[in-house]
């Protein structure tokens, strides 16, 4: 753009990331405050200091730039879509259209806040104002704190003081009309190829990316699943989850919007309170696990309860491709790691379930772990993939449970009891009866016949004795200096 086209008021740069949504948008509501035009940004820069997005939450990237696109199009503002280095391309735009203004969504792990401070103070000794809002959490790390100062390191009092200090914002619905400016290079979004083709792995993702596809899950869950959240969000056959993590994840969704949704539903009526708490207590999950990646940048690669890095992992290349294919012999476990891999998503307590016996009768590395479901989960999140792995792997904050280990065939048995989940995902083991389902390695050879499965053929047999992986956790747990022993879980 020349400078005899440029108008007399310089525009507002809104730098979209994980926020790709119109309603409850900070950055964009304080730059249509401006009145001034504003020029909403992308920039997919995969070589800076934050982490790049797992293959599959690349899938669920492009549906919804493709969505936030035709929203902001209608209303008149073409998204620009930038790729490369994310301060040189921000300095472009500037350069071309005058903009003296950048709004931002700040993103709080480690890596992006630092990236982003100095962007911030390199623009303002240049004269441009650089202004972040908090977008993503129900309240901005660092603003809950102990009595003494310090973060929380046990999640209960941290919700309870997250929920007593923060302020709900207030609903900013979608804006009718943004001005905005003509004319300015864009890059296709086909030319990112973020999407896979050959072949098409995500053929079968689920999941509709976009701000209306957020609020269609959430109206969804509202009317059905929260009334019985408590019990149903254990059952993986069952449709008890939100399945909202991907829309959080990206932004598509304020926090604040599904929290509201969730009291409005109690307070008229439609569900018990409790249960609405109870999802409540989950969205205070994810912003617990994104303070403590923030207050403890280290537990990104390293164990957050130290004494947890001289675990003895062993070194099981077999072992763990096994997990990542779904071939481990445990029913349970192989249903959740097919589930993931055909669809980029997995049910909450599978993924317990799944994560346990990784580290627990494996004995892998929980960052084996962690990285594989940041390449194939939608809703790979920063803070919540790696609390939940340290979570379950006993090295991470409020994670008591340490001695825990979740025995696979009893959780089958108690989360699956007809099956339903296991035959979904292991056709294989469809016609063997229910008593034997979750332990086929215990049916009778006739049972086995007649239910056409081979054991070793049609159906791995067990990578491990359960219950002499579990003395052997345990010891590995002396080791570190962990002795409590506890019954299987």
């Amino acid at each position: 753009m020349t400078t005899e086209t440029a108008p007399r008021e310089s525009p507002v740069i809104v730098w979209f990331r994980r926020d790709l949504r119109l309603a409850d948008n900070p950055a964009l509501g304080q730059a249509l405050a401006t009145g001034r035009p504003v020029l909403p940004l992308y920039i997919h820069d995969e070589g800076g200091p934050v982490r790049p997005a797992g293959a599959a939450s690349l899938w669920w990237l492009d549906g919804s730039l493709r969505a936030l696109a035709s929203d902001l199009a209608s209303r008149g503002a073409p998204l620009i879509l930038r790729r490369g280095d994310a301060e040189a391309e921000l300095r472009r735009l500037i350069a071309e259209t005058g903009a003296t203004t950048v709004f931002l969504n700040r993103l709080f792990e480690p890596g992006a806040l630092t990236r982003d401070a100095d962007i911030a103070h390199g623009l303002k000794a240049e004269g441009v104002d650089c202004r972040g809002f908090n977008g993503s959490l129900l309240a901005r790390p660092g603003t809950v704190l102990t009595g003494s100062g310090g973060p929380y390191r046990v999640f209960t009092p941290f919700l309870r003081a997250l929920l007593a200090a923060a302020e709900p914002p207030r609903h900013v619905p979608s804006p009718a009309a943004i001005s905005s400016l003509a004319g300015l290079t864009s890059d296709a979004l086909e030319d990112w190829s973020l999407t896979p083709t050959r072949p098409n792995w995500a053929a079968d993702f689920i999941g509709t990316p976009g701000e209306a596809g957020a609020g269609t899950a959430l109206a969804a869950f509202i009317a059905g699943g929260l009334a019985t959240y408590s019990r149903d969000r254990d059952l993986p056959a069952a449709p008890g989850t939100s399945r909202l993590s991907p829309h959080l994840h990206f932004g598509e969704l304020s926090p604040w919007r599904a929290v509201a949704a969730a009291r409005a539903a109690a307070t008229e009526g439609g569900v018990p309170a409790a249960e609405a708490d109870k999802f409540v207590a989950q969205l205070g999950w994810r912003d617990f696990s994104a303070h403590l990646l923030h207050q403890f940048p280290a537990m990104a690669d390293r164990a957050f309860r130290p004494e947890y890095d001289a675990m003895p992992w062993r070194d099981d290349p077999a072992g763990l491709a096994a997990w990542q294919t779904g071939r481990t012999g445990f029913p349970i476990v192989d249903a959740g790691m097919r589930q993931l891999w055909a669809t980029g998503w997995m049910h909450n307590r599978v993924r317990m379930i799944v994560g346990s016996f990784l580290v627990k009768d494996l004995l892998i590395d929980w960052r084996a772990g962690e990285h594989w479901f940041w390449n194939t989960l939608v809703d790979a999140d920063p803070g919540n993939n790696i609390q939940n792995w340290q979570w379950i792997a006993g090295s991470g904050a409020d994670a008591a449970p340490y001695f825990r280990v979740f025995n696979p065939v009893t959780q089958g048995e108690k989360f699956d009891a007809d099956g339903r989940y296991v035959r979904t995902w292991v056709p294989e083991l469809r016609r063997l009866p229910d008593r034997w389902l979750h332990a086929p390695w215990t049916a009778p050879p006739e049972i086995l016949r007649h239910a056409g499965v081979r054991l070793g053929h049609d159906y791995p047999r067990p990578l491990v004795d359960h219950a002499q992986a579990r003395l052997r956790a345990l010891e590995a747990l002396r080791t570190v200096g962990q002795a409590r022993v506890d019954a299987d879980d």
